[in-house]
C-alpha cells in the first residue's frame, strides 16, 4: 500500500476525460505539470452521464472524517454533458433539468459545508461538452441538443460560482463555427483528438491563473526538498522548474528529504 506523500488533483469524468489519459491527452500533461508536487488522478469512466457518476463520486471520495492518512483533493474538473446529451430513448439520456441538478449535487459534494465529503480546500472546474459534428456520428445525438447542454454548465457555473472551461466555445471557434469542420477536434463526431486535447489543456492551465493562482504550478514548492531551481524549460508558454541536488548533504541526507507541507 502506498503512503500518501502527495495532495491529488482529481479528473472526474465521462470518456473524455478517461481518454485524456492518452499520451497526448491533458491528465498527462497535468501530471507532468505538476510533478512532485500533486499526483493527478483520472476517474472518467466511458459511456458514463451525470446520474451514474453520482454514486461512483461517493466512492472516490474520502468521507471528512475519515481524512487522516488521505490525500487533500486539492483540485477538482468536472466534465460530463456528451453522454446526458443523447436524445430521449438512449439509455444515456438524462433530462436537461436533472442534468443540472446532478452536475449541481457533484459540486455540492465537496463545496457544501453539510456534505460528508465537504472539502474546503478543493477547488473546482467545470467543463462544457464539446460540440457534436452529426456528420460523423449516428442519429443518438443532435447538435442543438449538446448545445443546451453546454449552455446549461455554464448556467450551473456561474450560479455556483464555479469557473468555466468552455470546450464548445474553443473548438466551434477553432472550427470557423462550421460542423463538418469538426473533423479538425474530433475522431468520431464526439471524443476529441490530440490537437483538441492541447487547447483545453492550455484552458484549464488559463482558469487556474485566473481564479485559482495560489494553485498555479510556478507558485507552489515541491513535497521533498526543491534544492534550489538551477533552470526553466519552456513549453506551451508554461515554464518549469529542473531542480539541482546540491543543498542534499551526501554524509546525512535523511534530515533534507523529509515530505513538507507545501500549502502551509
Amino acid at each position: 500500500m502506498a503512503a500518501y506523500v502527495q495532495d491529488a488533483i482529481v479528473l472526474l469524468g465521462d470518456s473524455l476525460t478517461q481518454g485524456a489519459n492518452a499520451p497526448y491527452g491533458f491528465s498527462q500533461q497535468l501530471a507532468y505539470t505538476y510533478n512532485r508536487q500533486l499526483d493527478v488522478i483520472n476517474r472518467g469512466f466511458g459511456g458514463y452521464n451525470t446520474a451514474w457518476a453520482i454514486p461512483v463520486f461517493e466512492q472516490c471520495l474520502t468521507k471528512r472524517d475519515q481524512r487522516q492518512n488521505a490525500p487533500k483533493v486539492r483540485l477538482l474538473t468536472i466534465w460530463f454533458g456528451a453522454n446526458d446529451a443523447c436524445l430521449p430513448g438512449f439509455r444515456q439520456h438524462v433530462p436537461l433539468d436533472l442534468f443540472s441538478e446532478n452536475l449541481t449535487k457533484l459540486i455540492h459534494m465537496v463545496s457544501s459545508a453539510k456534505s460528508e465529503y465537504y472539502s474546503p480546500e478543493t477547488r473546482v472546474i467545470l467543463l462544457t461538452p464539446p460540440p457534436v459534428n452529426t456528420n460523423q456520428r449516428g442519429n443518438d445525438r443532435d447538435f442543438e441538443t449538446t448545445s443546451k447542454y453546454a449552455d446549461a454548465v455554464r448556467e450551473v457555473g456561474k450560479k455556483e460560482n464555479v469557473p468555466i472551461v468552455d470546450v464548445w466555445t474553443l473548438l466551434w471557434e477553432g472550427c470557423g463555427k462550421v460542423e463538418g469542420n469538426l473533423t479538425k477536434y474530433l475522431t468520431d463526431g464526439l471524443h476529441v483528438n490530440a490537437e483538441a486535447y492541447e487547447l483545453i489543456f492550455q484552458d484549464i492551465m488559463r482558469t487556474i491563473s485566473t481564479h485559482y493562482p495560489e494553485y498555479r504550478h510556478d507558485k507552489l514548492d515541491v513535497v521533498f526538498k526543491r534544492q534550489g531551481v538551477t533552470s526553466y524549460i519552456l513549453r506551451s508558454h508554461y515554464s518549469y522548474p529542473v531542480y539541482s541536488w546540491d543543498e542534499v548533504n551526501p554524509e546525512n541526507p535523511g534530515p533534507d528529504l523529509q515530505k513538507r507541507d507545501i500549502f502551509s
